[in-house]
């Protein structure tokens, strides 16, 4: 079996308000498929609903070797953040950068003792991702997953102790 090569060559930067466009077309592209099985997939509503959510003091945008490489946002919420906006572009999927970044952001917020708290559409391959990191399913409906992580709940020292224990 054949597996990609992790990508270590990436870097993070504030958003720009002229960073609107390359996201809106990101996150069609990597909507696409998940939006099209649930029956939602709409060419302009796809794009219009991130360029009506744009905020570019939450935003990150991730360059691997030298270019767009996708995006993430860390919306401050009442009771920890919210994690929005987390796209890969298709070509550099599977090689760890969406893992690496996704790291990085939950040790601030372990650090800081903070809730994260995230939505992914029902289905989608993201879902294994963020699990992985800790998160769990807190509620669903027809098409999102509502998912929840306690600080601390997706590092390896509590991943190695819930293997041994049998507990979430």
């Amino acid at each position: 079996m054949e597996t990609n090569p992790l990508l270590t060559d990436w870097t993070l930067r504030r958003a720009h308000p002229d960073d609107v466009e390359p996201i809106a077309e990101l996150r069609a592209v990597v909507m696409r498929p998940d939006l099209e099985r649930l029956g939602r997939f709409d060419e302009h509503r796809v794009r219009q609903r991130f360029r009506d959510a744009f905020d570019a003091r939450h935003m990150t945008i991730i360059l691997a070797e030298g270019r767009f490489a996708g995006c993430v946002a860390l919306r401050p919420a009442a009771d920890g953040h919210w994690l929005e906006h987390f796209f890969i572009t298709p070509d550099l999927q599977g090689h760890g950068l969406g893992s690496s970044v996704l790291r990085g952001l939950l040790a601030r917020t372990d650090t800081d003792g903070e809730l994260v708290r995230l939505n992914v559409l029902r289905g989608s391959a993201a879902r294994r991702l963020y699990e992985r990191h800790g998160f769990r399913v807190e509620s669903e409906d027809a098409v999102d997953v509502f998912m929840l992580r306690r600080p601390g709940h997706g590092t390896a020292a509590h991943d190695l102790i819930n293997k041994s224990t049998g507990q979430p």
